[in-house]
């Protein structure tokens, strides 16, 4: 087997060069089949372990920037964000923030947009200064930015600001009837929805509740407080 290399190119970032375990497309693929296939943990593991084989090509005392454009390295960046995603469902807060920080070395650019979920994980930790920080890297377009905002200050505060909660209800209100709504059903209604070549902002809200809901579970308060107010 050829063995696994970083090739710098003439932009300066690097490609990830390698085959067998090294190659994430497959990698990646296989996870996701293994995923559909009902076989989540497996699928789960299998990104992890890609992880940590790429984590140990990566130099500590030299910066590396992956190029987006080539397939592997695209791949291996996708791996990291999907692992992170994989933690944050098991609310491993700190591991999927620790990959998260790791994604955005390799890609500054962040096109996986990892500063999203990473500022659900400072949160979830209550690492107020470090979610001050990466909020400003979240789309003021995002329905998640002021969500994020809504929650940030009710863990500081145990109150909602008006004006946020105005900003919300205003500019993002399928987010804000979906985030006060007793049930969030992912039924047939909505699979099919989600699935369309566009979604609608209804279903879009509602897939940001599902990909969120563990935090609910644990900080129910918050979602209550949407609710009353």
């Amino acid at each position: 087997m050829r063995k696994t290399v970083l090739n710098p190119t003439p932009d300066q970032t690097f490609e990830v060069i390698g085959e067998g375990p090294c190659n994430f497309v497959r990698v990646l693929a296989r996870s996701r089949e293994m995923q559909v296939a009902g076989d989540v943990e497996g699928a789960c593991n299998e990104r992890f372990q890609a992880f940590q084989r790429l984590a140990e090509l990566i130099p500590e005392d030299e910066e590396i920037n992956l190029e987006w454009n080539h397939a592997n390295s695209r791949a291996a960046l996708e791996v990291i964000h999907a692992s992170a995603i994989d933690h944050f469902l098991i609310n491993d807060f700190e591991l999927s923030a620790a990959l998260l920080e790791m994604l955005l070395e390799l890609d500054p650019e962040d096109h996986l947009e990892g500063s999203e979920l990473l500022a659900f994980d400072y949160l979830a930790m209550d690492e107020q200064e470090l979610f001050d920080e990466v909020i400003n890297d979240v789309s003021d377009k995002s329905p998640s930015r002021e969500l994020l905002l809504l929650w940030s200050a009710y863990r500081r505060d145990g109150r909602l600001p008006e004006g946020e909660l105005k900003r919300f209800r205003s500019r993002f209100a399928p987010y804000h009837a979906e985030f006060a709504a007793a049930e969030h059903p992912a039924d047939e209604d909505y699979l099919r929805d989600i699935e369309s070549e566009r979604p609608s902002q209804r279903a879009l809200a509602r897939e940001l509740w599902l990909r969120t809901e563990n935090l609910w579970v644990l900080w129910p308060g918050f979602v209550e407080a949407l609710r009353e107010a």
